[in-house]
């Protein structure tokens, strides 16, 4: 069924998704949901994060009878440390992703698998980081950006290149308040080396390393990844695609890709109608061969080739239990090592191909950009030559789907700006309409909507329940991650969905002939939102703080996210949370967090777990911001 009206409803789709799990009881499959249970009630000493292991004399746990460990440390070093060591973990994996993205373009050849499918923003980044370009071959100029990109990660001295992007403003404030970011590893490792035991249990200092070691993710790791994707395998434009597990099709070869690594999903996208492959899905009964997408790598390849978003991250189960999946392929974050128990309730073969992933009950199949094509051939056709062996009589694939449309880029966004009328400044390529839509208050501001799933806030309440206040108060949202993910398939990205927005949004999403929910692709595509905040910044002529703009993840779940909140904030950016980090430990900690790093960089957390005083708390800060800028 298409959603009722403009947009699905919570019950409609717990409806459907109700069905499932009992497909689930039945086959005596583990599911989040009953794992969620076992698990409850959680440890109170690690949600407030007072315990610490990192010596073994402990385990110390911190009390009021115990107030110190027995090296002397305090709760809060201990939680500072904790949430240092966090960071640390979110930013190392977001980089390295980058990582492997500056090394698939270093493998990019006219003949290979990967190749230059944007050639001016490659040639755009070797500008601005000054490589030569005149009288080059573009894959000479690709390899030498490359080796660059790779080379930030342990460059010897001086800060991240990608920080030039940033504001005048924001560098500066980076600089004064020591928290730029140098080399990626170094970050990381700095992070760990504060951490160790007899180390730092200072907060203020454990907190600042903190912010740094974001920014080496957001302006270093994540924006190599998200750049270096686009040089590779474009730049996004908005494209229509469908989302939700109706996009499963019972007659076809279904492939899921699953992860964030679009080195591997561009592939398999690829090899998924290669002439041969498609032939043998015919021969084994099958009308063809279905990709569909799960968490980030959906993201990439919804926003550059239109392939559908079966879900987000706790939708992977429930895909699986269709018994309509042939292949689960996945490269790197967000996988449950729980598929592949539940793989083999069903014939679905759970393909991992990354030595960062390994993981029990999977069949392990290598991918590396050097031998990208062969690798991508034989997994499709193990999924294909599987389709045989599905019980066609125990699928059941819910009746739900949605239109969405995904694939705003910055670039994308100033096209799109491109085609309003701009009565005040006669001007293209910039963000002046926006800002122009803004300061007569036609839109109150933005949100940059973000994060994960968390079992904690009943699965996408937060995500949806906040995008329709928001959208009802005149406030554009961009999005990515499994947040995006959530809109699309309730149907809020969707161009009609301006229906439920204000009056004023609505006649923006009008005139410019946009949803109202942004999609500006997967979580390491957060560094867009930087990118998009510091500009309109530069082209208001003000610093990113005082934009009427506010980040929130309210159901985030994973190191990364900690490392992004981080980035974010250090940008300028209030950032509101729905999950309380594990800090409740130490009010040290959580007045720097809060309210402290607001005198060093301009912005600060806050936490509310009520969604709704959530959604009046950024209102609240959007209209603060406005009053001061006298708009």
């Amino acid at each position: 069924m298409e959603a009722n009206g403009l947009i699905y409803t919570h019950e409609e789709l717990d409806a459907e998704y109700d069905k499932l799990q009992a497909i689930a009881e039945k086959k005596g499959a583990s599911t989040w949901q009953m794992r969620v249970k076992q698990q409850t009630p959680h440890c109170k000493f690690g949600e407030d994060g007072v315990c610490c292991r990192i010596c073994s004399m402990g385990p110390c746990r911190i009390t009021k009878k115990a107030p110190r460990g027995i090296c002397g440390c305090d709760a809060h070093g201990i939680v500072g440390r904790n949430y240092l060591k966090f960071t640390a973990g979110g930013s190392a994996t977001h980089s390295d992703h980058g990582r492997e993205i500056a090394h698939t373009l270093y493998c990019a050849s006219p003949d290979g698998a990967y190749h230059v499918k944007d050639e001016a923003k490659l040639l755009s980044i070797a500008k601005r980081w000054g490589i030569e370009t005149e009288g080059k071959d573009i894959y000479d100029v690709a390899h030498e950006v490359a080796f660059a990109g790779l080379s930030e990660y342990g460059k010897v001295f001086g800060y991240q290149n990608w920080i030039k992007d940033a504001s005048p403003e924001r560098q500066k404030t980076w600089e004064e308040q020591e928290i730029a970011p140098r080399a990626v590893d170094r970050e990381v490792s700095h992070a760990l080396h504060m951490t160790h035991m007899g180390c730092s249990s200072l907060p203020e200092a454990l907190i600042r390393q903190s912010l740094r070691c974001g920014l080496a993710d957001g302006w270093g790791g994540s924006m190599t990844g998200t750049q270096f994707s686009d040089v590779l395998f474009g730049t996004p434009m908005p494209i229509d695609t469908e989302a939700n597990l109706g996009v499963i099709k019972k007659d076809y070869v279904n492939i899921i890709v699953h992860g964030h690594d679009p080195s591997l999903s561009e592939m398999i996208v690829e090899y998924a109608e290669n002439k041969e492959l498609v032939a043998l899905a015919h021969e084994v009964g099958a009308k063809g061969i279905n990709i569909a997408g799960v968490c980030c790598t959906s993201n990439e390849v919804a926003m550059r080739h239109g392939i559908p978003m079966a879900g987000n991250f706790l939708q992977q189960e429930n895909i699986v239990l269709t018994g309509a999946i042939e292949a689960v392929v996945v490269d790197v974050q967000c996988i449950f090592p729980a598929l592949g128990p539940l793989s083999k309730c069903f014939h679905t073969k759970f393909i991992t191909t990354n030595d960062a992933a390994r993981i029990p009950d999977s069949d392990f199949i290598r991918f590396e950009a050097e031998t990208a094509a062969e690798n991508a051939y034989k997994i499709v056709k193990e999924a294909v030559e599987n389709f045989k062996n599905r019980d066609q009589e125990a699928v059941y694939i819910p009746d739900l789907k949605t239109k969405a449309t995904a694939g705003y880029s910055c670039e994308a966004i100033i096209k799109q700006l491109d085609t309003v009328t701009n009565s005040q400044v006669d001007v293209t390529g910039t963000y002046q309409p926006l800002v122009d839509c803004i300061t007569s208050g036609v839109l109150r501001g933005a949100v940059a909507m973000v994060g994960c799933n968390n079992p904690k806030v009943r699965s996408d309440r937060g995500h949806i329940d906040l995008m329709k206040k928001l959208l009802a108060n005149d406030i554009v949202l961009v999005l990515s991650g499994c947040s995006a993910q959530a809109a699309a398939r309730y149907g809020l990205m969707s161009k009609d969905a301006k229906a439920i927005c204000g009056d004023g949004l609505k006649r923006v999403c009008t005139l410019a002939d946009i949803p109202p929910v942004l999609h500006m692709g997967s979580c390491v595509d957060i560094s867009r939102m930087m990118n998009l905040v510091c500009d309109v910044a530069v082209q208001w002529g003000i610093d990113t703080p005082q934009l009427p703009v506010v980040g929130c993840a309210p159901e985030w779940m994973s190191e990364k996210a900690v490392s992004i909140g981080n980035y974010v904030v250090a940008t300028g950016i209030d950032t509101f949370l729905g999950v309380v980090p594990y800090v409740n430990g130490s009010e040290e900690v959580k007045e720097l967090l809060t309210n402290g790093i607001r005198d060093w960089v301009g912005a600060a957390f806050t936490y509310e777990t009520d969604m709704e005083k959530l959604g009046d708390l950024m209102i609240e800060r959007i209209e603060e911001k406005r009053l001061a800028l006298g708009i």
